[in-house]
């Protein structure tokens, strides 16, 4: 679609954003709808996050995505929170009415359906283990927590946010939830071999650093467990190819982020997203 005059702008807040197939899946929905909408990434460096929010409200955008290192940090800028951002505490769209910004998370729901759809696992009574403690990882938790999850095991490099995300996951659903230390090589075998599913939500092996892979001991894996990244570029990281190698089943990022970014159309547009449309945008672009 042309850009012209009435054209409605949303975006994704993010640093860096280089690396990002966002844009390619909503400005697909947007022309398959015939809408007059475009979608822009912004590399947005955390000290400008502020200066940012206060620009959707002056320039009008419909709204934005919000993506590492702000899902967290953007949530004091905010007027309201919807009640699945409250509770993970972390955000990931931004919905702008009138000036009125509230915060969303579409990862949560996301991650959920991209693991009924991309490899038919459901959590329920299931033992979930997280690297991480970001604003990803406490999506997944809480999200899986929600869904039913035997229990959450959260490792962490700062063993204070691993803690606190347990407590977290604890207090909001009364699943069991236990802290790991990473650096504790024993405590993370016990937990990598007991797991149904295995989470990395850090940033570690994202372009431009695709060789990069978080310290993991691969061969304590049962054979068949399902192992998934929330890395989507590129499509498989080190960490999934190594697990591939030791028998697990892979999921890569592609399949949450297409799901999380349907939607987050959804909330800015009130339509239905064109999820089809989408996903051959993000199969196109992956191949670029």
């Amino acid at each position: 679609m042309p850009v012209s005059a009435k054209t409605r702008v949303t975006g994704l807040f993010g640093y860096p954003v280089g690396h990002t197939l966002s844009p390619a899946i909503h400005n697909a929905a947007f022309a398959s709808l015939g809408m007059d909408w475009v979608y822009l990434p912004f590399a947005i460096p955390p000290e400008r996050l502020a200066g940012a929010i206060e620009g959707v409200r002056a320039l009008d955008l419909a709204g934005v995505n919000v993506t590492v290192p702000h899902k967290e940090a953007v949530l004091s800028l905010l007027d309201d929170l919807a009640p699945a951002a409250g509770a993970i505490g972390a955000v990931n769209t931004v919905v702008n009415r009138d000036g009125f910004l509230t915060g969303h998370n579409t990862d949560a729901d996301g991650f959920l359906q991209a693991l009924r759809e991309g490899a038919g696992f459901h959590p329920r009574d299931r033992t979930v283990l997280i690297l991480g403690a970001g604003g990803a990882a406490r999506a997944v938790a809480v999200g899986c927590a929600l869904a039913g999850a035997g229990e959450i095991l959260v490792a962490n490099r700062t063993a204070a946010r691993a803690e606190e995300l347990a407590t977290q996951v604890e207090n909001l659903s009364g699943a069991r939830a236990r802290a790991l230390t990473w650096r504790g090589a024993g405590d993370l075998k016990a937990a990598a071999f007991q797991a149904d599913l295995v989470v990395q939500a850090t940033t570690r092996g994202m372009h431009p650093r695709a060789g990069e892979c978080p310290d993991f001991p691969f061969a304590a894996l049962r054979r068949g467990v399902l192992v998934t990244d929330l890395v989507y570029n590129p499509a498989e990281t080190v960490f999934l190819r190594e697990a591939r190698g030791g028998g697990a089943r892979v999921l890569g990022g592609l399949e949450m982020l297409l799901r999380q970014g349907a939607l987050a159309f959804g909330l800015w547009t009130g339509r239905e997203p064109p999820v089809a449309v989408m996903r051959s945008a993000l199969v196109r672009g992956r191949s670029l």
